[in-house]
């Protein structure tokens, strides 16, 4: 039997787990529930980042690593969208056989970094060699994927398409700058895994990925201002993704960057120059007088739209376009919109197209400029 549950990176997660959960036989299912595979990625991280240090003494705590080691592949990342915490029973040969695939292997949706932090807490109570191997192959597989110029891309070392791009969206270079810096800098649970060398090594790919970061800064007429979600890796210029993701300026994941140069201690000129345009550019584009709503319509179908509200507070457009400026949307038929009305139903409630990532982050920007400006 095909295993569409665990091949699911790339798609729509719960689809395919719904499908594996109705192929799967009567005695599976009455362990696994619909409502089970909704919440498993959920699951697993809070496994990963809630559990008392004593879980990690337990047996369950061990069955689990057999899985973690089960889904590293040779690369020594793993993949995305997989609850890792779930028993095998009989997928664990299609698991295996699958090690050697060089296409999956990410940090996106916390793929990698999730598992790197459960054995390194797994290590600090069960010091186990075959964890800590496996830990820092791991690493190895983070500084191995970084480009010259600092960037990352999606998925590597074999990438197709838009994947090859320096990758933002999602917060997928900043959540591995985040791992490489705890690293670094021996941040439990790290601290007893990582040598000298190795810091030295990390510290070097950590600020290349920050030359990154002010090198794809989206520059008009000399201005700076913010990123796109991705970037191309030769140029360096904003790249489109996926169909309804085309080159243009993106706000949300533009705060995350701005919130990680904003923790940089003693930022130089640069980062300053950085931090404060890209501030600048946010606060010229929020938006004010609308909200989104979501209904139900008549039929009883799930729909969202964009109503008048002069009482709500600024939110901010996912994308705005080069040119103009102004708020982007677009359908998977790749052709810009100028509002939300003009995108078709699937698109309009399968994605986010508006946001209030600025305004969470402006509090930290005061705090920021009073210490350094």
């Amino acid at each position: 039997m095909k295993n569409t549950f665990f091949k699911a990176s790339g798609r729509n997660f719960l689809t395919c787990a719904i499908c594996a959960l109705m192929a799967m036989p009567a005695s599976s299912q009455q362990a696994l529930s619909l409502k089970d595979y909704e919440y498993t990625t959920r699951e697993w991280k809070q496994i990963v980042r809630n559990s008392p240090d004593s879980f990690f003494t337990t047996d369950e705590a061990k069955r689990i690593a057999d899985n973690v080691l089960a889904f590293q592949r040779t690369t020594g990342g793993w993949p995305k969208n997989i609850p890792i915490h779930r028993p095998l029973g009989g997928e664990l040969p299609i698991v295996l056989g699958d090690k050697d695939r060089r296409n999956d292997s990410t940090t996106d949706n916390d793929a990698t970094i999730l598992e790197l932090t459960y054995l390194a807490r797994l290590y600090q109570q069960s010091p186990e060699e075959r964890y800590k191997e496996a830990f820092l192959k791991g690493v190895e597989f983070i500084l191995s994927g970084q480009y010259d110029n600092g960037g990352w891309p999606q998925f590597w070392p074999e990438h197709r398409g838009y994947q090859v791009y320096i990758t933002y969206n999602d917060d997928a270079m900043v959540q591995t700058m985040e791992i490489i810096r705890n690293l670094r800098d021996g941040k439990a649970p790290f601290d007893i895994l990582v040598n000298d060398e190795m810091k030295a090594r990390l510290s070097a790919a950590f600020d290349k990925g920050i030359e990154c970061i002010l090198n794809t800064q989206i520059r008009v007429n000399g201005k700076l201002t913010i990123w796109c979600q991705q970037h191309d890796n030769i140029t360096l210029k904003p790249a489109p993704a996926r169909t309804f993701e085309l080159p243009s300026f993106c706000t949300a994941e533009s705060c995350s960057l701005v919130h990680l140069l904003m923790e940089l201690p003693d930022p130089d000129e640069r980062v300053k120059a950085a931090v404060n345009g890209a501030m600048e550019w946010l606060d010229l584009h929020k938006l004010y007088g609308i909200r989104v709503e979501r209904f139900i319509t008549p039929e009883g179908k799930r729909d969202t739209h964009v109503v008048k509200d002069e009482k709500a507070g600024p939110v901010w457009a996912r994308f705005y376009d080069l040119e103009n400026e102004e708020p982007l949307f677009c359908d998977r038929d790749g052709v810009p919109r100028k509002s939300f009305s003009e995108l078709g139903y699937e698109r309009r409630n399968g994605y986010s197209w508006y946001n209030q990532a600025p305004e969470s982050l402006n509090e930290e920007y005061q705090h920021w400029k009073e210490k350094y400006m």
